[in-house]
């Protein structure tokens, strides 16, 4: 009985069955076809807003210092994409650039570097598809989550020093106990909006300003209040965390407890502007689409 059943459905509609399936194939849409993963590199600059970048006023340009990245990205379809990424950027920021007498007195910096690894989401406004003459340019948002890793030193006389270790606001202080050592593995939240261009079926170009909002105020080493000098000469503090607590003319008589050192409402940001290049892999068949899409034929089959 099984047997008829199979030689009645391969002989009666096996041929027409198959030629309805090969054209359903044919007509997915085309955010199916347009999977394909990529892979590339990005240069550009980076900087950073906090209480040692004009007060927390603005971001001050002159500070913008080197970042690089590589990433690895899969295209969901013509809109979406995923990218697993690495970026490094140096961050850096000095109480001299402010026009703040006091904050000038101050005479506080600092320097970072920042390694940071992320997975993030695109969405191309336009829909995006290097394959398809008619869709190789489109703005696109993103947003995701990174893991970042930063160290700030400090320069005092020419010599650069870990800030975080010496507790430059009374971190390692008895007398605050309250103020832990803050860490410097911390996550972050990228988010930002760029633009892509097919140079060819496999080289795509783009630029890419992208913001970190971090859940830390210390990029910088300043958030709070001064711990003053009696708390840190009690308790035998170096001469280089007093003074890299406040590099004033008079440091050992104005790190006053209790005087306002920095701004704690607000966290750091550090940003990201890079141009991108990438290389796209995997040909789906859609290799030489756009070529096609001028002058070929293209479509369903017909029977």
């Amino acid at each position: 009985m099984l047997n008829f059943i199979l030689k009645l459905f391969f002989d009666k509609f096996y041929i027409v069955d198959m030629k309805y399936f090969v054209i359903f194939l044919c007509c997915l849409p085309i955010s199916l076809a347009g999977q394909h993963f990529e892979a590339g590199f990005l240069v550009g600059g980076s900087n950073y807003l906090g209480e040692l970048a004009a007060n927390s006023s603005q971001i001050y340009l002159k500070e913008t210092n080197i970042a690089a990245g590589a990433f690895a990205k899969y295209n969901v379809n013509e809109l979406v994409a995923l990218r697993l990424g690495f970026n490094y950027a140096t961050i850096s920021g000095a109480d001299r650039n402010s026009g703040n007498t006091a904050i000038i007195d101050r005479n506080l910096n600092f320097q970072s570097d920042i390694y940071e690894i992320g997975l993030i989401g695109e969405f191309n406004i336009l829909g995006y598809q290097p394959y398809n003459y008619t869709s190789t340019f489109s703005p696109y948002l993103f947003g995701g989550i990174a893991f970042f890793q930063f160290n700030p030193q400090g320069d005092l006389n020419g010599q650069l020093f870990d800030l975080q270790p010496l507790g430059t606001e009374g971190q390692n202080l008895t007398a605050f106990p309250e103020r832990t050592p803050y860490k410097l593995n911390q996550f972050a939240i990228p988010f930002g909006l760029g633009f892509k261009y097919t140079l060819t079926e496999t080289l795509n170009l783009g630029v890419e300003l992208g913001a970190r909002k971090v859940f830390t105020d210390y990029l910088d080493d300043v958030s709070l209040t001064y711990p003053g000098n009696d708390a840190f000469a009690a308790e035998g503090a170096s001469l280089e965390t007093i003074q890299l607590s406040n590099q004033g003319a008079s440091s050992l008589g104005n790190n006053v407890a209790g005087v306002a050192r920095g701004d704690n409402n607000v966290n750091d940001w550090y940003f990201i502007l890079g141009v991108t290049l990438s290389y796209n892999f995997l040909d789906n068949g859609l290799i030489g689409g756009r070529k096609r899409s001028r002058g070929g034929k293209t479509g369903c089959p017909t029977f």
